[in-house]
């Protein structure tokens, strides 16, 4: 995609660059993954499984206690660990038992998303009076 602009050094035309190498598309790796860290409970799970191996049940209620919704359905988190699973982010270990007990555990490349979800996640806890600040700013100018 060409964008035009009369400016020179166009930061526009690099960031379209930029989306065309590295998918603009829906099913993008970029847009999917920011998408899980953004959503509800995805990086509350790679934090917790940053911890270690968490059978599922034992993943529901963790994430129950440490979450402000105090409860995530098992549909969610099955469908949830099942994404993380998919893009190579996480491990699924079935026992020979019967019935199999199923684990999870974070691979390497899950345990990377996670480090950098971490480090988003302190970048945003050391500027969230700044944060406050601005909303409060924002919502006396809107009354």
């Amino acid at each position: 995609m060409k964008i035009e602009n009369s400016q020179p050094g166009n930061k526009i035309a690099v960031l379209a660059d930029d989306m065309e190498r590295h998918g603009k598309e829906r099913d993008a790796p970029v847009r999917e993954v920011m998408g899980l860290l953004g959503d509800r409970w995805s990086t509350l799970i790679l934090l917790v499984l940053a911890t270690g191996t968490w059978r599922h049940a034992e993943l529901r209620r963790m994430l129950g206690q440490l979450s402000a919704e105090q409860a995530i359905s098992q549909r969610v988190l099955t469908l949830k660990l099942r994404t993380l699973e998919r893009d190579g982010f996480v491990a699924r270990t079935a026992s020979a038992e019967v019935p199999p007990k199923v684990s999870y555990e974070l691979t390497p490349l899950g345990s990377e998303l996670q480090g950098e979800a971490r480090r988003l996640i302190d970048w945003i806890n050391a500027r969230a009076s700044a944060i406050h600040h601005a909303r409060e700013g924002f919502d006396r100018s809107e009354d």
